[in-house]
């Protein structure tokens, strides 16, 4: 449909030039003007002329009030509402304008013009008839005959469109009713008959356009925001299927198929939204439960299980969960191999299992399908670094805990390990020097992973305590044994170095 902006451009730029004709072909035609009436209809002209739409209506309906038959106020009312986009208010206009002066060629010519536009090829042809009856000008009889033999064009293409619709050929019926539809852009019902071809052939989204064109043009058109509603549903907007059933029950409060989808949409959407409140609240479990809802409720359409599974997806991998999360991510990517979103979430559990390259590829997948995106280039610098230093030494596995192991699992961790790998455990001299290693590194990854600073730098993919990794500063625990004889790893700290060991 064309929109009032556009008409209005277009209008505005002929108007005056075609006020100026008008005024000089109907200069002192009596149409019983009195003095105001007069004045209204100046008025009008030239705020029309400006451009200034609304205020020149206003002079044109005291103009009417004050004549009602006066057929030159009503053709430049018909002008303005053809400038606002209101072509059924300026159809109203022009019949009345041929009513009250049947030679008024300008106006049956206009009229047809728009009858065209609404598809109503009969009517329009009477008016284009009517034009070559009425001793038209040179212009306006080549006009009416052009616009004649388009008209008959029109509705051979529409015969056709119709016997390939009823054909099932769906994709010639849209191609011929494209044509039909870049003149006849008011008709509603072609507009539908093209949605229903779309969706016939399987690419209901390119309907939708034509449906709310449809519900625009027709009064009342609960069918047409029916369809709407059910389209957006299928493809997994539930957000904007529940906007456009709500606009059909509006014009019928009792539409029982637009209730029932209703009642539907709204129930699952109330699930969604409540899943994503919890998981903005950090509340990964119920989220998980709650989208679990969501695959019961709507058990039929498998875009809302995808989406259900890519956001259970995400709450595993986000509460450290990396096996169930990798298994969820992974059945979401079997359907939808670029599906950045579970891809970075799958990259993320990968990461919690020290499973580095998997991440890397999974994040260099997500790139290539979203080159913008910051998180993803974060993240992949991070698996990047996390897998060079998985090739140095890594604190997790020092320990032999988990990356999301709590303190008191790395303390216990530590404590059993420095007890079996205490130098004094050893008597050969190879042995001692081997268990001096393995405890200065059990020391380093305690004191790391038990820092919250220090931790959250090493899981970045930084060793804090790798001196090429930090500016200025060398590593305290690359040392030799002898530095180590007087800490007490199992104490409070201080004095001499002692072999008792203090696990409260």
């Amino acid at each position: 449909m064309v929109s009032p902006a556009a008409s209005a451009g277009r209008l505005g730029s002929a108007l005056p030039f075609l006020l100026v004709l008008f005024d000089l072909q109907y200069q002192g035609a009596e149409c019983g003007i009195n003095a105001e009436v007069e004045k209204q209809l100046e008025m009008g002209k030239k705020l029309l002329a400006a451009g200034q739409l609304a205020d020149a209506l206003s002079h044109f309906h005291a103009a009417i009030e004050g004549d009602s038959d006066n057929y030159i106020a009503y053709y430049r009312r018909a002008t303005v509402y053809l400038a606002m986009g209101k072509s059924k208010a300026a159809i109203r206009d022009l019949s009345k304008v041929v009513e009250l002066k049947q030679d008024f060629t300008s106006a049956r010519l206009q009229r047809g013009h728009l009858l065209l536009k609404q598809g109503k090829f009969d009517e329009a042809e009477d008016d284009f008839k009517n034009v070559l009856k009425s001793n038209p000008s040179n212009n306006e009889e080549k006009e009416a005959h052009t616009q004649l033999t388009k008209s008959d064009e029109l509705q051979r293409l529409h015969s056709q469109a119709l016997s390939a619709y009823q054909q099932e050929d769906y994709e010639t019926a849209i191609s011929l009713l494209d044509e039909i539809l870049a003149v006849c852009v008011w008709d509603a019902e072609l507009r539908e008959l093209r949605a229903e071809c779309y969706i016939k052939e399987g690419e209901p989204s390119k309907a939708i356009s034509d449906l709310k064109a449809a519900a625009k043009l027709k009064s009342d058109n609960t069918e047409a925001f029916y369809k709407i509603s059910r389209i957006y549903y299928q493809l997994g907007d539930h957000e904007l299927s529940l906007s456009e059933v709500r606009e059909c029950l509006k014009l019928d409060q009792d539409h029982k198929q637009c209730f029932s989808l209703y009642k539907q949409v709204k129930k699952l959407n109330k699930q969604i939204e409540s899943a994503e409140e919890l998981i903005r609240e950090g509340r990964y479990e119920d989220a998980v439960n709650k989208y679990d809802s969501v695959m019961k409720t709507e058990p039929e359409v498998a875009i809302y299980a995808t989406r259900a599974k890519e956001r259970i997806c995400h709450c595993l991998s986000k509460n450290q969960q990396p096996t169930e999360a990798i298994k969820v991510c992974t059945e979401v990517l079997q359907l939808e191999p670029t599906n950045v979103n579970a891809l970075k979430d799958r990259a993320e559990a990968y990461l919690l299992e020290d499973l580095y390259e998997e991440a890397i590829k999974d994040y260099e997948t997500a790139q290539a399908n979203s080159e913008n995106d910051q998180q993803i280039r974060e993240g992949l610098e991070r698996a990047q670094r996390m897998l060079k230093q998985s090739q140095k030494r890594d604190y997790y596995k020092i320990l032999g805990v988990k990356r999301n192991a709590r303190k008191q699992e790395i303390i216990k961790a530590y404590r059993k390990l420095a007890s079996q790998w205490h130098p004094d455990n050893f008597q050969s001299e190879e042995e001692k020097k081997k268990a001096e290693k393995k405890f200065i590194d059990i020391a380093a990854a305690k004191e790391v992973l038990t820092d919250p600073e220090m931790r959250r730098k090493f899981d970045a993919g930084e060793d804090p305590l790798d001196a090429e990794s930090q500016q200025g500063g060398g590593n305290p625990f690359h040392r030799n044994w002898n530095t180590w004889q007087g800490f007490n790893p199992f104490g409070s700290g201080g004095g001499p170095f002692t072999f008792k060991f203090h696990f409260s």
